[in-house]
């Protein structure tokens, strides 16, 4: 669905003042340092994991030298599921950031709208009904089934006369979400050798993605986030609601439906090839909004960054924390927890 290409009759200013420009210098250095530790941490992914591997035998096989089983394990082990993370890591981020900018709460979470559940029912009736077991065959239901869900919670939420609100959107999520999730743990107890298949997948791995999730996954999740881009006025004129970001000529039920599919690709694809991977996008925009603000312009495209370190970094973590790996989705867990309770003490104590 597209969105008119007029622009709002009113931006965001542009910095003026010596104050606002050394403002956005500032900004500029942090995003170019938030660049530099997601490399960073990219490369370190290459490199660090299990099995007694040095750094000379992870460079050698980086460049396809080496022995066959060092070039299996680096080649199609860890470069692969290092740059998924990245990729989920992009796609997170900014699906956090546009579902909170949508929907006008900051603490909206993609999985709020029902996609999360709406691939976990997919994947069990695919897996019950079909017989599917693979990964392909998992991300494709999961993709499936993620939209399906969206769609539902679009479609009953711009029902009646109010047309489509962020309450009602978030209201229906949350019911939808119930359902789906209901039906499909039931059909899980009905069948357990579905729930033996997919468990891994439930709590949120990276252990066993490979070149395949990635060539699934890359191209959605690439494009979606470079056309949210085209979101940023539009977010920052709905943060003044509704009834004023029409006033300023934004067509809101179209941005909104605009910004509902995005999100809901780049929530589906990542939810499809990793499983259900909590608070990353509830608490990476809010750890942007501290350190940039609320402005959109800076709020979404420093998300895709810290998107990444998150995912990344919980991914090293999950390698080496216990001598048996951890699931990615237990690290996120374990970290945005706190992460967020500091957030909201932070909050309560500067009185915002």
């Amino acid at each position: 669905m597209s969105v008119d290409t007029a622009e709002p009759a009113a931006r965001p200013s542009a910095p003026s003042s010596p104050g606002a420009r050394l403002g956005s210098l500032s900004h500029a250095a942090i995003l170019l340092i938030l660049i530099g530790v997601a490399v960073g941490l990219t490369f370190v992914g290459f490199f660090v994991g299990s099995g007694d591997y040095t750094i000379a035998d992870a460079w050698h096989a980086l460049f396809n030298t080496g022995d066959p089983t060092t070039l299996e394990v680096i080649r199609n082990n860890r470069v692969p599921r290092t740059l998924l993370a990245l990729l989920v890591g992009i796609a997170l981020g900014a699906a956090g950031t546009i579902m909170q900018g949508l929907t006008r709460n900051p603490l909206a979470d993609p999985g709020i709208l029902g996609v999360n559940a709406g691939a976990y029912f997919a994947m069990v009736v695919a897996t019950v009904t079909f017989g599917i077991t693979g990964t392909t065959g998992y991300m494709v239901a999961g993709v499936i089934g993620a939209f399906l869900a969206a769609t539902l919670v679009y479609f009953v939420g711009s029902r009646g006369m109010s047309g489509t609100s962020p309450e009602k959107l978030v209201l229906t999520g949350v019911a939808a979400g119930s359902i789906f999730s209901g039906i499909g743990f039931g059909l899980t107890m009905i069948h357990p050798k579905s729930f033996d298949t997919i468990r891994s997948w439930q709590v949120g791995t990276l252990d066993g993605r490979g070149w395949p999730e990635v060539s699934a996954v890359w191209i959605l999740i690439l494009a979606a986030a470079v056309l949210s881009m085209i979101l940023i006025p539009y977010l920052n004129g709905l943060a003044l609601g509704d009834d004023r970001a029409q006033a300023l000529g934004i067509p809101v039920r179209r941005v909104r439906l605009a910004g509902f599919v995005l999100l809901t690709v780049l929530c589906g694809t990542a939810t499809a090839a990793l499983g259900p991977i909590t608070f990353v996008g509830l608490m990476v925009p809010h750890v942007v909004r501290i350190l940039f603000g609320p402005d959109n312009r800076w709020l979404l495209p420093v998300s895709m960054v810290v998107g990444p370190i998150v995912m990344v970094g919980s991914d090293l973590v999950a390698r080496v924390a216990t001598a048996s790996e951890l699931p990615v989705g237990m690290v996120t867990a374990f970290i945005g927890a706190p992460v967020l309770i500091a957030l909201v003490r932070r909050k309560g104590g500067t009185g915002e």
